[in-house]
């Protein structure tokens, strides 16, 4: 008897765990490249693949996108200077299968931005609420003049350490009308160096960042310096402690009688 019980809460784990592994199959599609930084006009190619055991209805969507000071994302209907022309708006992709898009893109001024979102529909699950799944993947396109940023145009505002809340606050000014992209930020100790992602900054606009700190803000193991690496150079500088009475959070930094962008959003990646 108890072998018997044995044998059937395997059966059932073992059963469980391919419908785990199963979803989590169907969940494998890939959008390459995300990003695509291209002249004006432009020529670009979008690769969708479905790693999945099902096959999937995609439908292409072309929306411009503004990028708020502390990275949010807010969407709308893409804007008329841009002329966009896909090679197809509706598709279907087989298991196993890549299926390719090519797209030509213009607008009557540059720098411009805008993203290219794939609906992914037609999985064989739902959600808990017995809704269908519909999964959104994005493809951003930047079209951009010849001239690049330079050193003069980017200004740091602000480079604060505060150990109260174990987090460095960097907030960057670009003063140009070229689009730039920080490669690389590095927080400098003594002895080491911490990673932390990278981030447009967009023409005629500031963008803070904070930086959570890996491990506690105290003795030796103190950041003393941020470097932001762009293409072309690398700025510095050194961070300054702040009070606690002095700490300003992102959210503070939209100012009073603010209200919260309307729309789908998310943490700026492009």
């Amino acid at each position: 008897m108890t072998t018997t019980f044995l044998r059937t809460g395997l059966r059932l784990k073992a059963a469980a765990f391919c419908v785990v592994v199963l979803a989590a199959s169907a969940w494998a599609q890939t959008v390459r490249p995300l990003i695509n930084e291209l002249g004006n006009p432009a020529k670009g190619r979008v690769e969708y693949v479905n790693d999945g055991l099902t096959p999937l209805n995609v439908v292409l969507e072309a929306k411009s996108f503004t990028v708020s000071e502390t990275g949010d994302l807010s969407y709308r209907a893409l804007d008329p200077d841009i002329h966009l022309k896909l090679s197809t708006t509706s598709f279907r992709i087989q298991p196993q299968q890549t299926y390719y898009v090519f797209y030509e893109a213009s607008s009557s001024k540059s720098p411009q931005w805008f993203v290219i979102y794939a609906a992914f529909t037609g999985f064989p699950f739902r959600t808990q609420q017995g809704m269908n799944v519909r999964l959104q993947l994005p493809h951003t396109v930047y079209l951009l003049p010849k001239g690049t940023i330079e050193r003069p145009d980017i200004v740091i505002d602000r480079a604060e350490l505060n150990p109260a809340a174990n987090k460095v606050t960097v907030e960057v000014e670009n003063q140009g009308d070229n689009f730039g992209r920080v490669l690389e930020t590095n927080l400098v100790y003594n002895k080491k160096k911490q990673e932390a992602p990278g981030f447009p900054v967009f023409p005629h606009s500031k963008r803070m960042l904070e930086i959570p700190l890996n491990q506690k803000a105290e003795g030796e193991n103190v950041p003393v310096e941020i470097t932001l690496q762009f293409q072309k150079f690398r700025l510095e500088q050194k961070l300054q402690r702040v009070k606690p009475a002095e700490t300003v959070t992102a959210a503070d930094a939209t100012g009073p009688g603010s209200s919260p962008v309307e729309g789908p959003q998310h943490k700026e990646i492009p």
